[in-house]
């Protein structure tokens, strides 16, 4: 069926686009011999092609525009008619005798633009009489046309101020009538087409209206043209006669296409100067028409006119924008009660974003904005809509991009209240477009008040929110929210100790309630910031106020203790453990032996307890004895203790070749170059001693089970420590143990059994080049290394 209307409309504009040119035709051949009575004649005819009723818009608009063309000849030829003497007046009147009134009009008006130009009688009045006629098409399409035609033909002729056509004083009064008159005519026949036809067709309709809009538009444009135009006439006369069109017209396409139009076309200091008329139609328009987006299409605009110049921020004080636009908002809201959340929400954020621009110095006004919204959303619940969210991102977003610090968004008392209403992935989305905020601009939050409050925005990242299913987030998204997280609590410094560790519990506070895979990556930049704090306060164990009042490091790493200590009840021991070993290494600095013993205890029974895992046992066994060769601060009892426990562990590890890299490295536990109270050279060779029978051990156990002894590596990596404490001056290392040592890996080497192993072979060549080295050196050096024979 519509494929058929389709091709029977393509038929009749053929067909009517072929009787327009065939009376063209004739009406040229009357031109060319200055026949007037002919060319009015087959020009009547031609137009009478306009009369048709059976064209959709569309293809009524590409009919109308030939004999648009066409009109415009004819137009030519009666302006030579009148250079040859016939009277404008005459032509006028002759016109008027065509015998249809479609056709007579389009003649009529066609002449009365030559008639204007003639001057013989006042633009004003011609333009009144053309006007009136056209009173006499009442249908809709083609009387939208005809109006269209003389709203063209007559723009350049309007008895405007400077124009050639220029009347009396109220010259601009007479044009501005005009416009106003085709204008309300024009939006009576585009509103009734609504009305024509049967229901069913209605988007039908509404789709050929849209596509006649910009007929009735271009009045307001040309309106908006006129010079004579001032502040007061468009406050007293334009602007009041075209909103009581709008509004009274009660047509949702018309309504909402006009008031577009209207905020499009006319100047932002005239919006400016008549918000009082421009707000008060909104209320007052068809509950469906889509006020939200004209209304932020004119906030948006005062926003840019604002933005252009600081010259006219002092008019927007003057006539109180801010109140009255906060108004006209909450009276267009209540007159749409069924108005959608989404619409609400858009407002007050093309509101908030005007605020912004014209008022930033006010943040009450940004807040009163954000608490209308809050009251707006009440009883809502949790938002699910998609558009809506990204409209509260967009306005939670907006002071932040406005101040470039959140600090000064964190004084909006209503904001963490708006962001309640967010469901929890969008919380998540404005949490890390706040720490963003914060990164790129490199805000400092230096009072626990304030870390309190943004530690309240930031919640959804955090900890578990009501509904929140950790389970289905996606491990990637959730390691670069937990690291921004873990960045920001970096960034948080105060160079007051006092205030620094109000903040360092305030986080404390807020992380440990994340869960247990939220606190690996929150816990350690927390202790990192703690540490720091302790190295600012290094050596200010006692304050003369009173430790209850004052920060000291014992204060410190009370606290310290009890937040590493949750990473062991996850539990993530490997990450305890490295945390207790900073802490003490910490502690150590401070000459707090008795912290620092206690923090080892703690990292010993993680290792005990916790750390079953044969490879993380290797790297906890090899931290632990690297931080306990560093200490400093242990009496010779907790040394000791430390330094057997360190060394039973290592002897203790499941493969031979790893115990015994493990107990090598604890002889470095009893020589301390920079301590002359840990230099015991019999302990060192006895661990050395150690190490070397589980390499003999680790042979003949690869001998046994493989048939070969596999690699030398261990016996080099023995023989270079004994160089170390050789080269160290520990008495007990001495050239006959290097010698023979050097001998036995040779000897290994060349053995049958022997595993060939190029990496061996390199380091061991490497190290014999060492000692050749270190014997041509001379002096003392070279004396001590000359008797070994490589």
């Amino acid at each position: 069926m519509i494929a058929d209307g389709v091709e029977d409309e393509e038929k009749w504009l053929a067909a009517g686009i072929a009787g327009l040119q065939q009376n063209a035709f004739y009406m040229h051949r009357a031109l060319d011999s200055n026949n007037l009575r002919d060319a009015l004649k087959y020009s009547a005819q031609m137009l009478s092609e306009l009369r048709t009723s059976k064209l959709s818009p569309h293809k009524y608009f590409a009919l109308y525009m030939r004999a648009f063309d066409e009109l415009r000849k004819l137009e030519m030829f009666f302006k030579e008619e009148t250079r040859r003497g016939c009277s404008v007046v005459d032509l006028y009147e002759l016109v008027q005798h065509a015998g249809n009134i479609l056709p007579r009009l389009y003649l009529l008006c066609t002449v009365g633009s030559v008639y204007i130009k003639s001057k013989e009688a006042p633009a004003k009045d011609v333009l009144k009489d053309l006007v009136e006629m056209c009173r006499g098409i009442q249908h809709p399409v083609r009387g939208l046309f005809l109006r269209s035609y003389l709203a063209q033909v007559s723009r350049d002729k309007l008895p405007d101020i400077g124009s050639e056509y220029e009347g009396d004083a109220d010259t601009a009064v007479d044009a501005v009538e005009f416009v106003l008159q085709n204008f309300t005519e024009m939006n009576k026949l585009w509103v009734r087409m609504q009305h024509q036809g049967p229901a069913r067709e209605k988007e039908k309709r509404e789709k050929e209206r849209s596509e006649l809009r910009d007929l009735v538009g271009k009045n307001l444009h040309v309106l908006s043209q006129i010079e004579g135009i001032d502040l007061d006439m468009y406050k007293d006369s334009v602007l009041p006669r075209v909103i009581e069109q709008v509004v009274n017209c009660k047509d949702e396409i018309a309504q909402y296409y006009l008031m577009d139009c209207i905020i499009q076309v006319f100047p932002d200091e005239y919006h400016l100067q008549t918000l009082d008329v421009l707000l008060g139609a909104f209320p007052q328009l068809q509950p469906t028409v889509d006020i939200k987006t004209v209304l932020s299409r004119l906030m948006e605009r005062l926003s840019n006119y604002a933005a252009s110049s600081a010259d006219v921020l002092p008019e927007f004080l003057q006539v109180e924008a801010f109140a009255k636009l906060n108004n006209a908002i909450g009276k267009v809201i209540e007159a749409q009660p069924d108005m959608p959340i989404l619409g609400v929400i858009t407002l007050y954020s093309s509101l908030l974003t005007f605020t912004l621009h014209v008022h930033p110095d006010r943040l009450d006004y940004a807040d009163q904005v954000l608490g209308a919204c809050v009251t707006k959303l009440s009883g809502k619940g949790k938002l699910e809509e998609n558009k809506a969210t990204k409209q509260i991102v967009a306005l939670l977003s907006a002071p932040l991009d406005k101040y470039n610090d959140i600090v000064t968004a964190l004084k909006l008392s209503n904001y963490p209240r708006v962001l309640e209403y967010l469901d929890t992935e969008t919380n998540k989305v404005m949490s890390t477009v706040i720490i963003q905020s914060i990164m790129k601009n490199k805000t400092r939050i230096s009072t626990a008040d304030r870390v309190e409050a943004l530690f309240e925005l930031i919640k959804g990242l955090i900890k578990e929110l009501d509904g929140a299913v950790l389970d289905e987030v996606d491990e990637d998204d959730f390691k670069e929210e937990q690291n921004s997280v873990a960045r920001l609590i970096q960034l948080l410094h105060n160079d007051d100790p006092e205030e620094m560790f109000k903040i360092i519990c305030t986080v404390r506070k807020h992380i440990l309630g994340g869960g247990p895979k939220r606190l690996p990556f929150t816990v350690p930049p927390l202790v990192f910031s703690s540490l720091k704090l302790v190295r600012q306060l290094q050596g200010q164990d006692e304050n003369p106020f009173g430790e209850e009042e004052s920060t000291t490091p014992k204060k410190i790493f009370l606290l310290l203790n009890q937040t590493v200590e949750t990473l062991s009840n996850i539990p993530a021991p490997e990450l305890a453990l490295q945390l207790y070993l900073q802490c003490a290494e910490a502690a150590n600095d401070c000459d707090l032996e008795p912290v620092a013993y206690e923090f080892f205890t703690q990292a010993f029974i993680l290792y005990e307890e916790e750390i079953s895992d044969s490879r993380a046992q290797i790297t906890a066994i090899h931290l632990i004895i690297g931080t306990l060769q560093r200490m400093h601060v242990f009496g010779v009892e907790n040394r000791d203790t430390l330094t057997h426990k360190a060394t039973g562990y290592s002897a203790k590890l499941l493969k031979k070749p790893d115990q015994c890299r493990a107990v090598y490295a604890c002889s470095h536990l009893f020589w301390v170059d920079d301590q002359d109270n840990v230099k015991d050279g019999e302990r060192v060779l006895l661990c050395l001693k150690r190490a070397l029978r589980i390499a003999n051990a680790a042979q003949q156990m690869s001998n046994a089970a493989r048939g070969s002894t596999g690699s030398v590596t261990l016996f080099v990596e023995i023989l270079n420590k004994y160089l170390y404490f050789f080269e160290k001056g520990n008495p007990q290392i001495n050239v006959a143990a290097i010698q023979s040592l050097i001998e036995l890996v040779t000897t290994e080497m060349q053995s049958d059994s022997s595993t060939p192993d190029p990496a061996a072979d390199a380091f061991f060549s490497s190290t014999l080049r060492y000692i050749e080295f270190q014997k041509q050196k001379g002096g003392a050096v070279g004396e001590k290394y000359e008797p070994i024979k490589v």
